[in-house]
């Protein structure tokens, strides 16, 4: 069969809240076309995932995140 080597997790080494204003530490977790990276691909869990869902989104609305790569 056809296997891939599993990808590191990105997401284990981000301690407390995830804040809108740490841009250097959400540009982590945005893919090169500017997406959010999968729950797969982070390693958070669902609360997590939507905790930095949000917080992309309000970095994108106030102009310090980009919505396109």
């Amino acid at each position: 069969m056809n296997q891939r080597a599993p990808r590191k997790k990105i997401g284990g080494d981000v301690k407390g809240p995830l804040d809108y204003k740490d841009v250097e530490t959400l540009m982590k977790f945005l893919g090169p076309q500017g997406q959010i990276v999968s729950r797969r691909r982070t390693g958070f869990q669902t609360q997590r995932q939507r905790e930095l869902k949000k917080a992309i989104k309000r970095g994108r609305h106030l102009g310090l995140l980009p919505f396109v790569g």
